[in-house]
């Protein structure tokens, strides 16, 4: 997700990531997806399965020996591309890697505003190296993104259900980064207004 914010992190000082390896996140995100894209229109749909299975578990493998650590996110999502890919080519049934992206938003959408309820803010943890805000924000910030999940998961859900496997893989690789893309442009204002850069620090809470 970190990779989103590249095009505009020159441009707003607060959002300036500390990472040494900027390559990593869109080569972990954006990788096995190209890769998925390419497959399926060269080869189909379960041949485009497998592929981006085995280009995930490189990802994931790429990113333990960069970072020297087991990164949460990639982890989680290997594992349910492993799980619903792994249904789609052993029943030969392509409903299982549609639902994938389905299940993925819902558990994020889950975990962030699990952690809300239980006063913990998962999202800042996850991003706080890359935006400076005060918990105020973070918690707004993290119950847009959770609907955001929400949304995208029921989008996901009436696409594959209603069109054309063509118009999915065209969703999900192109649509869904751009729903992405625009979401976190429109947060913008928000980060403006609960920088701690423009804010006193006690009022974190």
């Amino acid at each position: 997700m970190l990779d989103v914010f590249e095009p505009i992190l020159h441009k707003y000082p607060m959002l300036e990531t500390k990472t040494s390896h900027r390559w990593l996140a869109p080569f972990i995100e954006y990788g096995p997806l190209a890769i998925f894209f390419v497959s399926y229109y060269s080869a189909g749909l379960f041949f485009a399965t497998a592929a981006i299975i085995i280009a995930t578990i490189i990802a994931l493998l790429v990113s333990i020996v960069v970072e020297r650590r087991i990164p949460m996110m990639p982890l989680i999502t290997a594992g349910i591309i492993g799980v619903f890919g792994g249904l789609t080519l052993w029943l030969n049934d392509e409903t299982f890697i549609k639902m994938k992206p389905t299940i993925i938003q819902l558990i994020f959408g889950l975990v962030l505003i699990g952690g809300l309820l239980f006063n913990r803010l998962f999202f800042k943890s996850l991003m706080g190296s890359v935006w400076k805000m005060t918990d105020k924000g973070w918690r707004i910030m993290t119950l847009r993104f959770s609907m955001f999940f929400f949304l995208s998961a029921a989008l996901n859900e009436i696409i594959w259900r209603t069109q054309s496997t063509d118009f999915w893989v065209n969703f999900k690789v192109f649509g869904l980064m751009g729903l992405t893309l625009v979401f976190v442009l429109a947060q913008l204002p928000l980060l403006q207004r609960f920088s701690v850069q423009d804010k006193d620090k006690g009022d974190a809470n």
